[in-house]
């Protein structure tokens, strides 16, 4: 998981554009893995982390959909940093969701690096009350953090 996070990381403070124009770099995560979409409005969580996995070499799940990372790799109980973590946003049972790479829990909040968080590529806080889970490739797992 060490690959894929210093790939997300490599790309820390890229943002939206406000107004008309888009980023070229928001963009490039649509567009490298594989989505046609033109314009850094539309939710890109999904989009960097699918980009971050295509670079580090494994599949992603082809959906812009934060929820599909919860079919991904295996379920993790003792995340370490860098696994995949999904969140619910506006209920649990709604479809929408969020999704990063984990940083770390302080007890009641889960540090995430990912994209659109705060329209850029950042790390921030959520709430463990909207954790649906953690996942990690097994071939990128413990035994390969620190490759």
């Amino acid at each position: 998981m060490k690959k894929i996070l210093e790939i997300a990381l490599s790309q820390y403070g890229i943002k939206e554009i406000p107004g008309p124009e888009h980023s070229e770099e928001v963009l490039k995560y649509f567009h490298e893995a594989g989505f046609i979409i033109n314009d850094d409005e539309t939710s890109w969580c999904s989009a960097f982390i699918c980009w971050c996995v295509m670079k580090a070499g494994m599949e992603h799940t082809n959906s812009l959909a934060a929820r599909s990372w919860l079919k991904w790799g295996e379920d993790q109980e003792d995340p370490v940093m860098g696994d995949v973590v999904v969140y619910w946003r506006e209920s649990i049972s709604s479809w929408k969701g969020h999704v990063g790479l984990f940083i770390r829990d302080d007890g009641s909040r889960i540090w995430t690096l990912g994209g659109n968080q705060s329209n850029k590529v950042c790390i921030k806080s959520y709430s463990k009350a909207n954790l649906l889970g953690f996942r990690r490739q097994e071939s990128y797992g413990l035994n390969n953090f620190n490759e």
